[in-house]
């Protein structure tokens, strides 16, 4: 529920690695951050950034990147929440979703917090000489909003949402971002533009409680307040503070927040990023709308955390990637399927999500494959968070959902290509992976499918085979005394 505890923590685990020499943050800080995600390599802290004033500001990179470490690859997530750094992506799901049948915790509204230590107006700051990072060189501008927590409200005031949207400098008081439907921040934006009542209040908060940049990512239902949801997971409702220029409130403990509107009518050019699938396509922008930035409230010595995107692992697979394949679990399992386990494989750019199957229960449907996966499909592909996945892999109970060694050894050997599976073109698609938005269809609709890589039998509950493995092919004794003899005696690697 701390930022700061959470840099501490990153610490304590020797998670973190501090820089004290002067990095600049065109491309220079990006470099360093893009290659701690390809490597798992520790968490940098750049606490020195050229251009940086007052106090504004240092920099934490790949705040929810992998670990080297086996035992703790997914340690730094865990520390989002908590959890120990030897918590496994099942236990990270499972606290995610915890609250969502419990009943919401509402934030705390204190009267000052850390957050106001320090306070900018009007012409006391421009956005364009702050230490804002150029992350990739054919980027289109400073990507200041990578890992921040836009803040908006319907104009009823009935649903406060938290979500995560990129944002760049457009000039010295405006950001341009994406703002898109089917996304939290793109429903609030129409509902304020048919409203008719001008631009909408915003606020920009960095370096949140980790627990709400989680709950930020998650494709939560309509309507339901990321605040009151983290409250519920937690048991304990977080503290926020009503931001100097509009009623929104934001967590009273962030490092930074950006208060001003968020125009319904005023755009301009946004882009090109690096993104999440791993490429940069020169010159490919468009028009979004603008951000005012009317002031700026900060810690002393303020930390703004970076996601730098691109190919695997950083902050866009390990938490829109899980906490989608999470929510999808749940969608599952509320319609009544037979779904035990959700992930979405990081190696597949998180388009992909593996679904583990009870074949048992299945078997009770007295289904076909052909009506289960078109059942799995019209379900998945109609949610907000089915909108990023472009391929299902339906996977029996030998396969570890959570594995992507598993997860190709089932699509590879056990689907065949075609006949085992299901098209879907009616359907949204998401424009940022490159085969839709740069390829041969529609940019937006379709390029779907479900893979079956359930064998005929498991659909009477059975699974006719064993697999040709260590784990498999040999009792229990003989495997006992090959893994204790493993390393000590015969000088093998160590299993980690």
């Amino acid at each position: 529920m701390n930022f700061r505890s959470f840099v501490e923590a990153l610490k304590e685990d020797g998670d973190l690695i501090e820089i004290n020499e002067e990095i600049d943050p065109h491309l220079e800080a990006g470099a360093i951050i893009r290659k701690v995600c390809e490597t798992n390599d520790k968490a940098p802290l750049f606490n020195n950034m050229k251009g940086a004033q007052a106090g504004l500001w240092r920099i934490l990179g790949a705040p929810a990147s992998l670990r080297s470490n086996a035992k703790e690859k997914y340690g730094r997530i865990a520390r989002h929440l908590g959890l120990p750094p030897t918590a496994s992506m099942k236990d990270i799901i499972d606290k995610m979703l915890s609250a969502a049948h419990a009943e919401p915790i509402p934030p705390n509204i204190v009267p000052d917090g850390p957050v106001k230590e320090n306070k900018l107006f009007g012409d006391e700051f421009d956005l364009t000489t702050l230490p804002a990072p150029l992350l990739h060189q054919a980027d289109g501008g400073k990507y200041i909003q990578t890992y921040g927590m836009h803040v908006l409200q319907t104009p009823d005031k009935k649903w406060t949402n938290w979500s995560i949207a990129r944002a760049m400098v457009h000039d010295k008081n405006h950001l341009v971002g994406l703002v898109m439907e089917p996304q939290h921040i793109g429903q609030i934006h129409q509902m304020w533009k048919k409203s008719g009542r001008g631009d909408i209040p915003w606020a920009l908060a960095f370096g949140v409680p980790p627990a709400a940049i989680m709950a930020a990512s998650m494709p939560i239902p309509d309507g339901v307040s990321e605040a009151g949801y983290i409250g519920a997971m937690t048991g304990c409702a977080l503290d926020v503070v009503k931001c100097e220029t509009n009623d929104l409130h934001v967590p009273a403990n962030a490092e930074i927040v950006f208060e001003g509107t968020l125009s319904i009518s005023e755009t301009a050019p946004e882009g090109p990023f690096g993104e999440m699938h791993g490429y940069v396509f020169p010159g490919d922008s468009r028009q979004c709308p603008k951000f005012k930035v009317n002031a700026i409230t900060y810690r002393n010595g303020a930390i703004m955390p970076v996601s730098n995107c691109g190919r695997i692992t950083d902050e866009t697979h390990t938490l829109i990637g899980s906490l989608n394949a999470a929510e999808i679990r749940r969608i599952c399992q509320e319609a009544g399927l037979p779904i035990t386990d959700a992930f979405s494989p990081f190696e597949t750019q998180v388009t992909w999500i593996a679904l583990g199957i009870d074949i048992q229960k299945l078997s009770h449907m007295n289904t076909t494959p052909s009506a289960f996966r078109q059942m799995i499909g019209e379900l998945i592909f109609s949610q907000k968070a089915g909108v990023t996945t472009h391929r299902i892999v339906l996977c029996g109970p030998d396969i570890n959902v959570y594995d992507v060694k598993d997860v190709m050894y089932a699509f590879t050997t056990r689907c065949r290509p075609g006949a085992d599976e299901t098209l879907f073109e009616d359907c949204r698609g998401f424009q940022l992976i490159p085969f839709m938005g740069h390829g041969t269809g529609t940019p937006n609709r379709g390029g779907k499918v479900v893979s079956d890589a359930l064998m005929p039998m498991e659909y009477k509950g059975v699974q006719n085979w064993q697999q040709a493995s260590f784990k498999d092919s040999f009792p229990d004794e003989i495997k006992d005394s090959v893994n204790c003899r493993w390393s000590k005696e015969w000088g093998f690697a160590e299993e980690m």
